[in-house]
């Protein structure tokens, strides 16, 4: 199963995705008991979602209807940084006993096909492909045994970065937090569709050409002890997102470096969640 939000009519929505052009709307009775999707994650109701759509919505085509962040409105958005050996040795940091952690904002999200505005406070637009996780029981002190029972669902996630700003100081949080550098999507799959997230591949191509490429077992913390640590101190709930890190290649880090600029596509792709796909802008 795999689900999507977008905006139709000037009215938030939500439903099941069919194909890259068409998805069905979950029917209005439903949308009534539970307004968004992350409310249909909270109640434990992503099968009857499916089926009710499947059954009584109707079909929305992408010329009806625009694209949101797959979870418009997250309580919180964390974020794992250096979770690959590769990312790690080219930026020259030590190993960490500990996962590096940051948090983004609900309004740096964007959706995919969305126009992803390049800030004008950098020169330094980079792009980082991740793997989304979405939490759907929350809770605190999750042990790792348990932690496969705590996520709904994946999606494709990339942490557009001002560089220059990621460094003013050890805090990485201005860099992270620029509005809409975070495309999110385009679907929500569930661990019903990807059983094992270590058989996934992870990459990013600017305009055509791979950036990034990696298998998601190559994770330095595996979601099991990122769920861990992260619940170690936060409550995790229904519709939190943990971003959970990139693999080598990012631009910031080439010789010559290459950053986005006005005009580029950039696409992120990982096994069995399609295509996340965004034009750079400059920012209005």
């Amino acid at each position: 199963m795999s689900f999507v939000s977008f905006d139709i009519e000037g009215r938030a929505s939500y439903g099941v995705w069919k194909d890259q052009q068409t998805w069905i709307q979950a029917p209005s009775e439903f949308e009534a008991r539970y307004p968004d999707l992350k409310s249909v994650i909270a109640a434990d109701r992503l099968d009857e979602l499916d089926r009710v759509a499947r059954t009584l919505g109707r079909t929305v085509s992408a010329g009806q209807a625009r694209l949101l962040p797959v979870i418009p409105n997250p309580g919180k958005i964390l974020c794992v940084g250096l979770n690959y050996k590769s990312h790690v040795a080219e930026t020259k940091r030590a190993d960490s006993e500990y996962p590096a952690i940051f948090t983004r904002f609900a309004d740096s999200l964007l959706a995919h096909d969305a126009p992803m505005p390049k800030p004008k406070a950098t020169q330094r637009f980079d792009f980082e492909a991740e793997l989304a996780v979405i939490i759907g029981n929350g809770g605190r002190a999750i042990p790792q045994a348990r932690a496969f029972e705590h996520i709904a669902g994946y999606a494709c996630f990339n942490d557009g970065t001002a560089r220059d700003w990621q460094r003013h100081t050890h805090q990485w949080t201005p860099g992270k937090n620029f509005p809409a550098t975070g495309p999110f999507g385009p679907y929500m799959a569930t661990p019903r569709e990807i059983p094992d997230v270590n058989r996934l591949t992870i990459a990013s191509r600017l305009n055509g050409q791979v950036m990034q490429q990696a298998s998601l077992a190559d994770l330095i913390y595996t979601l099991p002890v990122i769920i861990e640590y992260l619940s170690g101190f936060t409550t995790l709930s229904p519709g939190d997102v943990i971003a959970t890190g990139t693999p080598g290649g990012v631009g910031d880090r080439r010789d010559p470096p290459v950053y986005m600029v006005a005009g580029d596509v950039i696409e992120i792709e990982i096994t069995g969640l399609g295509v996340l796909r965004n034009v750079i802008t400059d920012e209005a």
